[in-house]
């Protein structure tokens, strides 16, 4: 599989192909909208300012696995990214990035880029995967790993 053969809702409930940006750089984030991460939304919105430009997209996908921190609906969701951080990159719908209903984009991106110490589970809220312009999984980023840190591994696929 490739991950432009995947699909997901956006925020609003469209379906979109991942297909639609072949040959971008992607940096696919699991979000929420009530976490000690939350913040990251300003750093990841900067990027995608700064570098929309040159074929680099962000892909939001809020996931309400973590602390029961993003229990709003979409409406909610976009309302709160919009409003506090100025979202304008993609955002989709809720998703589940472990267990049983795990999206399958999420299984394709733990498969292709493991966690630390080879472990396939995203961890928590605003786990990173940034996608090169061929559709390769490149990197995963932990929670932890700012927006702004991660520049230099953008660039370098730009």
């Amino acid at each position: 599989m490739s991950i432009y053969e995947y699909k997901a809702n956006n925020i609003k409930g469209q379906e979109v192909s991942l297909s639609d940006y072949e040959g971008y750089v992607m940096l696919i984030v699991n979000t929420a909208s009530e976490c000690g991460f939350t913040p990251q939304f300003a750093g990841l919105e900067e990027l995608y300012k700064e570098y929309q430009d040159k074929k680099f997209v962000i892909l939001g996908f809020p996931c309400n696995q973590f602390g029961n921190q993003e229990p709003g609906e979409e409406k909610d969701i976009n309302e709160f990214c919009q409003l506090n951080y100025g979202v304008s990159f993609p955002m989709f719908s809720k998703v589940d990035v472990n267990g049983d209903n795990t999206h399958p984009l999420f299984e394709y991106l733990k498969e292709e880029a493991k966690g630390v110490m080879g472990t396939k589970a995203v961890k928590w809220n605003f786990t990173k995967f940034l996608v090169d312009r061929n559709g390769k999984v490149v990197d995963r980023f932990a929670s932890a790993t700012t927006p702004e840190k991660m520049k230099n591994d953008i660039e370098k696929l730009l």
